[in-house]
């Protein structure tokens, strides 16, 4: 388990994320169109995965924003931004905000995923819900890169990410 914290305050997940050289834990969650979207899906590709708690709130929304940003320039790269939140709620915020270099994924069906990443937080007021990370995958399908964010309201190093891509 890692510790984070919310607003100062410690917070469990009930696991850790995967080891930088492991093979990236395949996963299946729902897209915008309330398909089901794999990580097989991408093979071949750099994938990035930012999690976060919540589309709903500042920081999560700034991540997706700053991950589309940077998508843009991406080459044989897809940046997959998955929370909890519904798909019909992803949607809506990126079509708010007119976002379309990153792919939103919903783990609201199951929780398959969290448990494979390590990522859902155990106890605090945002129980349930996933932590903040961020872990990249090379286009031979094994972690090059990742980072448990340590404070829930901060936003992930976005350019150690990137560069991880390199």
């Amino acid at each position: 388990m890692a510790t984070i914290t919310f607003k100062g305050s410690p917070v469990r997940t009930d696991g850790n994320l995967p080891a930088v050289g492991s093979v990236a834990p395949g996963f299946s969650l729902t897209g915008g169109n309330l398909q089901e979207v794999t990580l097989s899906d991408f093979k071949g590709k750099k994938v990035v995965l930012n999690i976060f708690p919540s589309v709903d709130t500042g920081v999560c929304a700034a991540s997706v924003r700053a991950f589309n940003k940077s998508a843009a320039s991406l080459q044989d790269a897809v940046v997959l931004c998955i929370s909890r939140d519904l798909p019909f709620a992803l949607s809506r915020f990126c079509g708010a905000e007119g976002l379309s270099g990153v792919v939103t994924l919903s783990e609201y069906k199951n929780d398959a995923f969290s448990k494979a990443y390590g990522v859902r937080m155990a106890e605090g007021p945002l129980e349930g819900l996933l932590s903040r990370a961020v872990v990249v995958v090379g286009t031979d399908g094994r972690v090059v890169y990742t980072e448990q964010v340590p404070e829930i309201a901060q936003e992930p190093d976005y350019a150690a990410a990137l560069k991880a891509l390199a």
